[in-house]
């Protein structure tokens, strides 16, 4: 599959990833956004040896949309700031399988890690390694027996946006692994719509929007929302 380009200058890379394929982290052989946005420099731009690529933002494997990368040391030490000092500005679009209550809200809640299973647990505020994710959602519309969902997320913990629907009774359509039983056609239904930062060198305000996946479109999603 051709890489899908948002974005692109001597100092970034934006790419709008595909259901399926890990940002990074995988075993050798194993494809990755990472490796095929590197290659994509390579063959553009000739480039001998190892391309220089750094991971600035991620998604799950399930998840689609907006990947920010850094082509310099330099611009990702800047964008890593950014995210640290929550500047960066992060808009996703989830479907779930029944009608949100209210219509508008802000979800705190208290997650830990469970490496055994490879998930994400809800907990208490006083359990060890807890740590606290905070979301704002917005009900954008109903299209057929799903809804539609703004999602902004407040703070960056793995698979935040995952757990917390799923804690408050509304898990994503397709995300088996926290408590979907309605079946998405590729991955899970999450989207991350859009990205908005400043540029580390320009320093310019960058505002990215990913396409819909065609899974979404063919449920008669609309790109304006």
């Amino acid at each position: 599959m051709a890489l899908q380009v948002l974005y692109e200058d001597n100092h970034l890379l934006a790419v709008s990833k595909a259901a399926g394929l890990a940002t990074m982290g995988v075993q050798p052989g194993t494809p990755s956004l990472l490796q095929q946005a590197k290659e994509y420099l390579a063959r553009k731009y000739r480039k001998p040896g190892n391309v220089y690529l750094g991971t600035v933002s991620r998604l799950d494997a399930p998840v689609t949309g907006v990947v920010l990368f850094a082509r310099t040391s330099k611009a990702a030490r800047r964008l890593a700031e950014q995210f640290r000092g929550r500047t960066v500005e992060k808009c996703y679009w989830a479907l779930v399988g029944q009608r949100v209550w209210p219509a508008e809200g802000r979800l705190i809640d208290w997650l830990i890690r469970h490496e055994r299973g490879r998930k994400v647990l809800a907990t208490g505020p006083t359990a060890r390694g807890a740590q606290q994710a905070v979301l704002h959602y917005r009900l954008l519309g109903q299209v057929a027996d799903v809804w539609l969902l703004e999602v902004r997320p407040e703070t960056g913990r793995k698979h935040q946006i995952r757990v917390q629907l799923a804690r408050h009774g509304y898990p994503i359509v397709g995300d088996f692994k926290y408590g979907s039983r309605q079946p998405f056609p590729q991955g899970i239904a999450l989207h991350a719509r859009s990205l908005a930062f400043t540029h580390p060198v320009s320093h310019q305000r960058i505002s990215l929007v990913a396409p819909l996946p065609p899974s979404w479109r063919k449920l008669g999603i609309e790109e304006q929302g």
